[in-house]
């Protein structure tokens, strides 16, 4: 009887070990899934230096092709002074909205140049989604990965507007 008792014990242990590697493991894949995306989707906006028309096209087919399907709110922060656009499935760039749901979110920064005001330098932040599912339990926590573009120049006084944004 004792043997019995014991086995179970192990084997009750060796199926909760394999059961959080398993939610490790499934972590870490859809993690490096949204990681690849913001990458990629960073070097379509530097390549066209910026969210233009074009690139929205392209980052839209992209992600499309991608199968990234994950949505998630974008709040921003107390002190934050930028204007975050949120992009809905059907591609559409909209002020971002509390507890709205939006596939990535952008926000332009411009720096002007103290000297010349007609030149400035500009970089974009995005922000894309993962979500923590696992089969029984459903979808747990929605994260967030960050990404940074670099930065390019700007000699024009046009003020971006949605459209160009």
């Amino acid at each position: 009887m004792r043997e019995t008792v014991s086995t179970t014990w192990t084997f009750q242990l060796i199926i909760i070990f394999i059961l959080i590697f398993a939610c490790f493991l499934t972590l870490v894949i859809s993690y490096s899934k949204a990681y690849s995306i913001k990458n990629s989707v960073i070097t379509i906006v530097e390549k066209y230096e910026g969210i233009t028309p074009t690139s929205r096209d392209i980052i839209s087919n992209y992600l499309d092709n991608s199968g990234y399907r994950t949505m998630g709110s974008c709040t921003k922060k107390e002190k934050d002074t930028r204007t975050w656009y949120g992009i809905t499935a059907d591609n559409q760039f909209e002020d971002v909205v509390d507890n709205k749901k939006y596939l990535y979110c952008v926000a332009e920064t411009k720096v002007y140049n103290e000297n010349n005001q007609n030149e400035f330098k500009v970089y974009n932040e995005l922000k894309f989604f993962y979500k923590f599912n696992l089969p029984f339990l459903g979808e747990l926590k929605t994260f967030v990965v960050n990404g940074r573009t670099s930065v390019f120049f700007g000699n024009d006084t046009r003020d971006t507007n949605k459209e160009d944004v």
